[in-house]
């Protein structure tokens, strides 16, 4: 199953956001590819703000991970940019993250290929204009596809 929506402006993106807040729960795996200035933290911190998190989102780009303590569930923001080799995944204990209590979000993903445990949604982002975005989620497993579809429910087609 296949998601596909241009999010015009940084408010849009709010707003999508918000949907995927309402339509996801754990466990889940995401992963999310972009290029550099896509807008992936951007769409994470507002899907954290959305579910409650209040004060700074900081980005995982240097920690590797951030990590939420939700009342529903656990989250993990992972990105991988700076990741230089797969071992660090087993060494980090990463692999722990992952279970029933918790989602984890990951931008560059493909930096831990074959190290992560099955990927519910693919999300691409794709810069069409200076503020807008080609934004596409793949439902890779029933669960994923249970959610994809709560949310074209939600949004429409």
């Amino acid at each position: 199953m296949q998601y596909t929506i241009q999010l015009t402006n940084e408010n849009h993106t709010k707003l999508f956001a918000h949907a995927l807040a309402k339509v996801i729960s754990a466990p889940l795996v995401i992963s999310l590819n972009g290029t550099l200035g896509a807008g992936k933290t951007t769409l994470i911190r507002n899907i954290l703000q959305h579910l409650g998190v209040v004060g700074a989102i900081k980005s995982p780009t240097f920690a590797l991970v951030e990590e939420y303590s939700l009342h529903q569930f656990n989250f993990y923001h992972f990105d991988l940019y700076r990741f230089s080799d797969p071992e660090e995944w087993l060494d980090a204990g990463f692999d722990e993250y992952f279970n029933e209590d918790s989602i984890c979000c990951i931008e560059w993903a493909i930096l831990a290929d074959g190290l992560i445990p099955h990927i519910d949604w693919h999300i691409d982002i794709h810069i069409d204009t200076p503020t807008s975005r080609i934004l596409t989620i793949n439902g890779l497993s029933s669960k994923g596809s249970k959610c994809l579809s709560q949310l074209t429910n939600l949004v429409g087609n």
